[in-house]
């Protein structure tokens, strides 16, 4: 079963009117607001600066599909010293209680032109963007270059106003892709992500794990959850929505590389009660890039998905389109539901 992609994607753009977002907007967090009666999006954006300085826009729907901007200027951003001073990239949104929950990666140095480099079997390496520290001496631009991904958390109630309140990921180990489960599952926070771990028995490639923990800031040791199977995940595998919860289990759309660097989307249902356990899982891919929009960008070829709403029986899926554009995919999710319990049930 295939998700159907919208005929007007991409549905946001580059806007040239506002320098901080007139390069690239992609990967977004997107929610439904029952109180607003509306479809609430931030979204990563940069401008054209050598540092590729990435902070977060925010737009607004009525329909899930015709958004507009909601402010001409970034609503969450990082200062140059802080923690996450490099960037904030790829928010997901989970609602808990009356709060908006936001996991997003960071950098403690801006990334640069990453696609600028030399591009070796599909795969781009990115270069870190070596700061200027001159004033500092001579010992944080080798710091800059283990510019690695940590994730962070931040909360807010109206999505113009936010606390950040620290890291959640491990700040020697590149992980990203954090998605935070929407309530406590048996009694703990949960969470998932794409942590590179080196040298784990029997793992060929960065997969995704799963933590729990009484608070929100501090996770047990995580646990492999699922790693790379079929031919269009071989290299590397990664959470992707923030689960939604079903009378079948927690639905969770994720991604999978494959040895060419290309970017395609699956699902897993996880068990309700211990999301360790999956009990569902696609054998082959539900969205590949076809569009000329999907490879004509900064990552040719990569289709991410980084946000799932569900509106009146209909699945809405947001995804980051070759780094620079956001599209939007759909399908009946009742029929899509009925599919992965009996087509893609794991024997036990």
């Amino acid at each position: 079963m295939k998700f159907k992609k919208y005929e007007g994607n991409p549905i946001l753009k580059p806007n040239p009117s506002n320098e901080w977002e007139s390069l690239c907007v992609l990967n977004p967090a997107v929610i439904y607001d029952e109180d607003r009666e509306e479809f609430v999006m931030l979204y990563r954006c940069a401008g054209n600066d050598s540092r590729h300085q990435i902070k977060m826009g925010l737009a607004t729907s009525k329909d899930g599909i015709h958004f507009e901007r909601a402010s001409d200027k970034p609503v969450f951003y990082s200062d140059f010293c802080e923690p996450d001073g490099g960037c904030v990239e790829d928010p997901r949104l989970a609602k808990i209680g009356d709060l908006y929950y936001l996991t997003y990666a960071a950098r403690a140095y801006a990334p640069g032109k990453y696609w600028l480099d030399v591009w070796e079997e599909g795969v781009s390496k990115a270069p870190m963007y070596l700061e200027d520290f001159d004033v500092f001496g001579e010992e944080l631009p080798q710091m800059a270059k283990n510019n690695i991904t940590v994730s962070y958390l931040a909360v807010t109630k109206d999505f113009k106003n936010y606390k950040k309140l620290g890291r959640i990921t491990e700040a020697t180990v590149d992980d990203r892709d954090v998605v935070l489960f929407p309530e406590k599952i048996g009694g703990k926070y949960v969470i998932i992500s794409r942590p590179k771990f080196k040298n784990v028995e029997g793992l060929t490639m960065p997969s995704i794990w799963i933590s729990f923990n009484d608070d929100l800031l501090e996770y047990q040791k995580p646990e492999l959850l699922m790693t790379g199977e079929g031919d269009w995940e071989v290299q590397r595998i990664g959470a992707g929505t923030t689960p939604i919860k079903t009378e079948h289990g927690w639905l969770m759309i994720y991604h999978g590389v494959d040895k060419k660097g290309i970017y395609r989307n699956g699902a897993v249902l996880l068990d309700l009660n211990d999301p360790r356990k999956i009990i569902s899982r696609t054998k082959d891919y539900i969205m590949e890039p076809d569009q000329p929009f999907e490879f004509e960008g900064f990552y040719e070829g990569c289709v991410f998905p980084t946000a799932a709403v569900v509106k009146d029986n209909t699945l809405f899926v947001y995804y980051g389109c070759a780094d620079k554009y956001i599209g939007l995919a759909t399908c009946e999710f009742d029929k899509f539901l009925k599919y992965l319990v009996e087509e893609c049930k794991i024997d036990d």
